[in-house]
């Protein structure tokens, strides 16, 4: 690394551990500063061990994370942080290993980093790690790599999960100004040791660990991944829409018309009226949509015609949670508005496609939301269903259509 010393920024951080005297004293300062200017409120501190070895996985939306994250702990924590700031300034690099940071090449698959917090977790001190590797914001928490997984299973160390919300609206440009920012801790949850263990239980581990983050994330308010969605309308568009987010992985409950259509279309395991020849996947549920429970639902799709949309809005808009997020499909942004000014909700998008496009493998499909994170989830959902996802922010200059019939998929419904 240019400038630096990695290797001994590694051994320092193996052997010698942070300069008590900087750290303490650094955190003398930064703890008020942090409780009176981001009124910050820590819950669960008792989860954190007070002795022995432990991993902190945690989201990650600030640079500020570390620091904040650390006043958790009644004793000092160490935290892999990108090697590019410890290029910024010898004097940058010297003060980061003093608080207990160690460089990490993100691009890669850095051992030496690994070796290095297995080094530390082995004599008996805290490692932060974020399982999602960058920062993540706005919107929902993002995807984990395995690493942690690994970590926990090579050193036996209790993994305590933990979410930060707030730290990402405290800074402009170089200004951090006051906001409220929060901090909870799970219980911790421990694995055996295994002295080589393999991607796929790695993988398995993580997959554990992501779930107990999540829920503290959404209990300090989080925006909630797309779980459970709700489609109102069983014409081709919201059919179509219905069958696109299960084969992303979501619970989908397609509501009807008339309880006979929703007994038909489920005994046939299609909606052969509207999509003759696509079978429903095996996430998608038919039901009245009189008879729709939304309390734990975080995606409500409205995909019924112009002029039914009104009825549908007053029969349902008052069940529809405030953490959830509402999608229109097709019909202007005159409908998105219409929905808007009558539901609680958390935020709003619209999805469109191009006329005559089929919601095929790499269908091009346009989503709009003045909300960015929300904008994200959808995006992501319509995009791991195959489709070719255009985003825009713009939702007055977006041009909303209905959605239109999905041909058979061979390849999935083999």
């Amino acid at each position: 690394m240019p400038g630096m010393d990695r290797e001994a920024l590694l051994s320092r951080a193996r052997t010698r551990g942070v300069i008590p005297l900087v750290y303490w004293c650094v955190r003398a300062v930064l703890q008020p500063f942090f409780h009176v200017w981001f009124r910050l409120g820590r819950i669960g501190r008792e989860h954190i061990p007070a002795t022995g070895p432990a991993i902190i996985a945690s989201n990650h939306r600030s640079f500020l994370d570390p620091f904040v994250i650390a006043v958790m702990a009644r004793r000092p924590i160490y935290f892999m942080a990108k090697k590019e700031l410890f290029l910024v300034h010898p004097v940058v690099s010297w003060l980061l290993s003093a608080l207990g940071a160690f460089p990490i090449d993100r691009g890669a698959s850095d051992q030496e980093s690994m070796a290095t917090a297995r080094a530390i977790l082995d004599r008996g001190d805290v490692v932060l790690m974020f399982p999602e590797g960058t920062r993540i914001r706005p919107g929902a928490l993002g995807r984990p790599k395995r690493g942690v997984g690994r970590l926990a299973l090579e050193t036996g160390a209790p993994v305590v999960p933990v979410a930060i919300i707030g730290t990402e609206a405290v800074r402009r440009g170089w200004r951090i100004r006051p906001h409220k920012v929060r901090i909870r801790a799970g219980s911790a949850l421990t694995f055996p040791r295994v002295e080589r263990p393999s991607p796929a239980l790695a993988g398995a581990v993580t997959d554990r660990i992501w779930p107990c983050v999540e829920l503290q994330w959404e209990w300090l308010g989080g925006v909630p991944q797309l779980r459970r969605a709700a489609v109102v309308g069983a014409g081709s568009g919201g059919t179509a829409l219905a069958v696109a987010l299960a084969r992303a992985g979501l619970e989908v409950d397609l509501g009807t018309s008339s309880a006979d259509a929703a007994a038909r279309i489920g005994a046939a395991g299609a909606n052969e009226r509207e999509l003759p020849g696509v079978p429903l996947p095996d996430g998608v549920n038919v039901v009245r949509a009189a008879d729709l429970e939304l309390d734990h639902h975080d995606l409500v799709a409205f995909a019924v015609p112009p002029l039914q949309l009104p009825a549908a809005v007053a029969a349902l808009g008052p069940r529809i949670p405030a953490r959830a997020g509402v999608v229109v499909v097709g019909g202007g942004a005159g409908r998105v508005r219409y929905v808007a000014e009558r539901v609680r909700l958390r935020a709003i998008a619209a999805v469109a496609v191009a006329e005559d496009a089929a919601l095929a493998d790499g269908a091009p499909v346009m989503v709009a939301s003045a909300d960015e994170g929300f904008l994200a989830r959808v995006a992501d959902a319509l995009a791991a269903a195959g489709l070719a996802v255009t985003r825009t922010r713009d939702v007055d200059g977006a041009r909303l259509t209905s959605l239109p019939t999905i041909p058979p998929r061979r390849s999935r419904a083999a």
